[in-house]
């Protein structure tokens, strides 16, 4: 461990400790060649700042927390990429933690990063959040928080988002222009908004299309909307409804555990069944037939979540009034072969 102080630094040069500190800070009333020489001395003894003290003092960190529920999706992975990459071009780094769908172990990592000090906290809930006293406690407490993807309405702070209604409405309005008319939905649990938003959205296309909406045909995946939900659903849904020519799907991983059931079972995607995802993950690509899909724009997500979440962090430290927004990015149709009928 070093313990290399400004003293040393200032008495290794023959000055004082203030010129020192004012250097290492780039003060304008310190000469170039004064700075230059503070530099190459502190390089020379090792000299680390008190980050601890220096958090003290001006009551920032310059860290921040991002709690996601799945390291392992790729739209998450995505959206820390973004995340990631805003942040370091602003100076901050980036505590990343992961929720696995759980509320309580949600809960102990927002109290957490609260206790590492961190600036400001980046999260989309788990699949289990309907309680979300944990998240306004902190806001509470001053700490900014910026939600993104599964959101809470009644969270008071910014939010980034896509429109789940919009694009859901979207997919199954495509699936009924290729013809598809028996159009199951395998959706994600009850709680989480985007969840809802999808289900809502599908339920309006097949109502505008002059389609009855069934709710058999609507499967609750269990198992936090895995390849495994689309497997077992698949099979089940094929048990129960063998005339159904369609399946819209809350992921690209449910999709993707439909095909491979459809594939094994020897039905013929498209043809007979169509697929539809959502988010694009790249294993969209390589399934066989290629997966149809919503584009999430994850990158984007996690790059605008940041500025904003940095943006309030500086307005909060200058004692500046914090506007919430909700930011609304688009997302678009990647047509494959999973839903490409002769």
């Amino acid at each position: 461990m070093n313990d290399t102080k400004l003293i040393d630094i200032a008495t290794a040069l023959g000055i004082s400790i203030t010129t020192v500190s004012k250097a290492l800070k780039g003060y304008p009333d310190v000469g170039s060649k004064t700075r230059e020489k503070v530099f190459e001395m502190a390089a020379t003894l090792n000299y680390r700042p008190n980050l601890n003290a220096i958090s003290l003092r001006t009551n920032e960190t310059k860290t921040i927390g991002v709690i996601i529920p799945a390291m392992v999706h790729h739209f998450f992975s995505s959206v820390l990429n973004g995340i990631i990459e805003e942040a370091e071009r602003r100076g901050y780094l980036v505590i990343t933690l992961q929720s696995s769908e759980k509320y309580e172990l949600e809960r102990k990592q927002i109290e957490l990063l609260q206790i590492k000090r961190v600036d400001g906290i980046l999260m989309s809930l788990s699949n289990e959040t309907d309680d979300f006293s944990h998240i306004t406690n902190a806001i509470n407490n001053g700490i900014s928080v910026v939600l993104f993807d599964k959101i809470a309405k009644l969270v008071n702070c910014s939010k980034v988002i896509i429109n789940d209604r919009k694009a859901a409405y979207d997919a199954t309005t495509f699936l009924i222009n290729k013809g598809y008319k028996r159009i199951a939905h395998f959706r994600g649990s009850l709680v989480p908004q985007n969840s809802i938003d999808r289900f809502l959205g599908y339920k309006k296309a097949l109502e505008d299309n002059g389609i009855p909406f069934d709710s058999r045909l609507v499967y609750m995946c269990n198992h936090n909307t895995d390849f495994e939900d689309g497997y077992d659903k698949a099979k089940q849904m094929m048990e129960d409804h063998n005339d159904v020519d369609a399946v819209f799907a809350i992921t690209d991983l449910v999709a993707i555990g439909i095909i491979n059931y459809l594939n094994e079972a020897k039905i013929k995607v498209p043809d007979q069944i169509g697929v539809f995802g959502f988010s694009n993950w790249f294993m969209s690509t390589v399934i066989s037939p290629k997966l149809t899909t919503i584009d999430q724009p994850g990158t984007a997500i996690g790059q605008r979540a940041a500025s904003i979440l940095i943006d309030e962090i500086i307005q909060i430290k200058e004692h500046k009034t914090v506007t919430y927004q909700i930011v609304e990015l688009p997302t678009t149709i990647i047509e494959r072969e999973s839903t490409k009928r002769n």
